[in-house]
């Protein structure tokens, strides 16, 4: 059993050395409450359990401390993928939720599992999501100075459970400042995806992430053979073609735990039960 979890990447210019040593503090405390979770769960229920908890978490650019767009309205996306069975579901731009990732899990169950907007909304409330405002005042202090700190500060969880079974979560709050309507790359299989053979979350500027199908493609990749580590490898080289700015965390389903960026440094943290592996 293992988990994997990251926390978007370090604003090195706006983000002092104690609010990155909070966020490591908090990715280690996610990533153990999470793997207790997982001693009894799926790799799909605890991916889902512990996106929760990072959505929560307001230094997380995710549910709660979520950016705010150009219109000064949050709008937030989510997905998870299943790689037993490659199912895929998500939100995309959902507004006045606590935990986006709550509601791409209760779309695993439908026809129609992607969904936007409004119409991602209206579904949210049928399934008894209350209204919530998941603005921070130092997301609005921010707004208002038109700042973008942790502007690439998605949160994702990658599982392999017990059984040998993998799953992933990803969810972001978006770049802040966009154009209302913009689609991110989270709810999108280049930012999100698992099989039976590897599982992957990405974070970064949405857009490389989709140009380069990323998480897609080294998915694919150890599918098709390579080691994680090669499948990675490969993929940000083809990723830094295009000055393409993301990172992404990975296991594969022998357990290989692997994680990436263009550009340093991404919040990551690892667990097998015995020792935490944060990021330095």
């Amino acid at each position: 059993m293992k988990i994997v979890i990251h926390g978007g990447f370090f604003s090195e210019s706006s983000q002092s050395d104690e609010t990155k040593h909070e966020k490591q503090s908090a990715l280690q405390d996610i990533i153990k409450k999470g793997f207790a979770f997982l001693k009894t769960h799926t790799a799909l229920e605890t991916v889902v359990y512990t996106t929760t908890l990072l959505e929560d978490c307001p230094l997380f650019n995710a549910g709660i401390g979520s950016q705010i767009q150009a219109d000064g309205k949050i709008r937030m996306s989510a997905a998870i993928m299943n790689g037993s069975d490659c199912k895929f579901s998500g939100v995309i731009n959902i507004e006045k939720v606590q935990n986006p990732v709550l509601v791409a899990e209760k779309l695993l169950r439908e026809e129609d599992r992607v969904l936007s907007g409004q119409g991602a909304k209206q579904y949210a409330n049928s399934q008894g999501f209350e209204s919530f405002s998941t603005e921070t005042d130092e997301r609005r202090k921010e707004y208002n100075m038109k700042l973008k700190s942790s502007k690439t500060g998605t949160v994702g969880c990658v599982v392999l459970d017990r059984k040998g079974a993998l799953a992933v979560a990803t969810s972001t709050g978006g770049k802040g400042f966009e154009i209302p309507g913009r689609v991110s790359d989270s709810a999108t299989i280049a930012g999100n995806y698992a099989n039976k053979d590897c599982a992957v979350s990405c974070t970064g500027v949405g857009e490389d992430i989709i140009n380069g199908a990323l998480a897609c493609k080294i998915v694919t990749r150890v599918t098709d053979g390579q080691s994680i580590e090669s499948a990675f490898d490969k993929t940000f080289a083809e990723l830094n073609e295009i000055a393409g700015f993301a990172g992404a965390i990975g296991i594969d389903s022998k357990g290989n735990v692997f994680q990436q960026e263009s550009h340093p440094k991404i919040v990551f943290a690892a667990y097998d039960g015995e020792e935490v592996t944060l990021f330095e």
